[in-house]
């Protein structure tokens, strides 16, 4: 584990005094702790959520910013697939092959 301790001279809230960035390893996973600038009702909208979900502002932050992230992914994937399409469009012939295969029953 390492430990870094800075001084912010700048300090605007509660939280301003000491920035301490935190290196642990656990197994595989590797954390750090870090500083961010959050609205006040964001934050309080957050501690209503982890207390009602018996959690952590950490836990929460980390969960909403995987599905932020994945959320990313997914609309970044369509856009590639979105993109291609329109340079390579499907040919009228493409998927028609395949209607006489198609077996619907009564």
């Amino acid at each position: 584990m390492i430990l870094q301790l800075h001084r912010l001279d700048a300090c605007s809230n509660m939280w301003k005094c000491i920035a301490i960035n935190i290196h642990m390893h656990v197994g595989e996973e590797h954390m750090r702790t870090v500083q961010m600038t959050l609205d006040e009702d964001l934050v309080q909208s957050v501690d209503r959520i982890v207390k009602l979900t018996h959690t952590t502002r950490s836990a929460f932050t980390r969960d909403a910013l995987r599905a932020s992230l994945a959320n990313f992914n997914d609309t970044e994937r369509e856009r590639k697939h979105e993109m291609g399409y329109k340079r390579q469009p499907v040919k009228k012939t493409e998927f028609s092959v395949w209607e006489d295969e198609q077996v619907w029953g009564d």
